[in-house]
């Protein structure tokens, strides 16, 4: 597997004086997810967490709820010419009787590492409904005097961002404001991706009573992933999109954004956040 990081020599200039010295930079490399064998995506990932990155991908795409529905994820022999293992293509087999989505016309092959559902055809084929009831019904609530402090407990966790300032971060929390998970990535959606994949690992699936909160802006992606875990509550420090609002608003899932101390905006599910 790659490594998460890596050393590039860099010219820093400081008080207008340069000089030469190493940079320890984000390593960001691209990783195919196939299903039963035939090609499925690629996202431009940091390597680590892959398996939980590719399950919690099919989570998504509503293919997944349950460990139970996975027979195996295993890495694929031979992904380079000369026939070496590139860590970079990985394959999930679907338990016996799971059925097989019709991958050949919804999703192009390429996804980048800022926008996970540029290969969507259409709006239409990203409403997926999600196999787990009740986001619109869970009863959490959680004090906006908490969701403040989120922030920096996220950012105090994010160990790989303070040697290399370039990743995105997701973070689990409860309602009392534990910290139950955490993922870096160059992609905010990768990061997501891997929370909600070791949660289906471990048997969690669907997240009711969570807390998500991410570390840029909240796109309609993160809102749809949200709500296909079963997580009642997304928050951002940056801007939503209106489809992301939209959707909260469909679904229930209460979406805060501009989360920066105590300030914050509620752009759907008011009645959850305690003033």
């Amino acid at each position: 597997m790659g490594r998460v990081t890596e050393r590039r020599r860099v010219v820093r200039i400081r008080g207008g004086v340069a000089g030469t010295r190493p940079d320890t930079l984000v390593a960001e490399e691209p990783l195919e997810i196939r299903l039963n064998g035939k090609p499925l995506a690629i996202t431009m990932r940091t390597p680590g967490d892959d398996f939980a990155l590719a399950v919690g991908f099919l989570v998504s795409e509503g293919v997944l709820a349950s460990a139970t529905e996975v027979r195996a994820v295993t890495y694929c022999e031979g992904a380079a010419e000369d026939g070496s293992n590139t860590y970079n293509v990985v394959n999930v087999q679907l338990a016996p009787g799971v059925p097989l989505p019709d991958i050949s016309l919804e999703r192009n092959v390429y996804t980048t590492s800022s926008c996970g559902l540029c290969g969507k055809a259409s709006l239409d084929a990203v409403r997926t409904a999600t196999r787990f009831a009740g986001i619109a019904t869970d009863p959490v609530r959680v004090s906006a005097a908490l969701l403040g402090q989120l922030p920096d407990r996220l950012r105090a966790v994010q160990k790989v961002f303070d040697r290399t300032g370039g990743l995105h971060a997701a973070g689990l929390f409860t309602a009392e404001g534990e910290l139950l998970d955490v993922r870096e990535d160059v992609g905010r959606h990768n990061a997501v991706d891997k929370i909600v994949g070791r949660a289906l690992q471990a048997g969690r699936l669907p997240l009711a009573g969570g807390v998500l909160l991410v570390s840029g802006r909240a796109s309609f992606e993160l809102a749809q992933k949200a709500v296909m875990a079963g997580i009642p509550v997304l928050a951002a420090v940056s801007a939503p999109s209106s489809l992301a609002v939209d959707l909260a608003l469909e679904t229930g899932l209460t979406l805060i954004g501009f989360l920066r101390g105590p300030d914050m905006n509620i752009y759907a599910g008011e009645e959850r956040v305690i003033l």
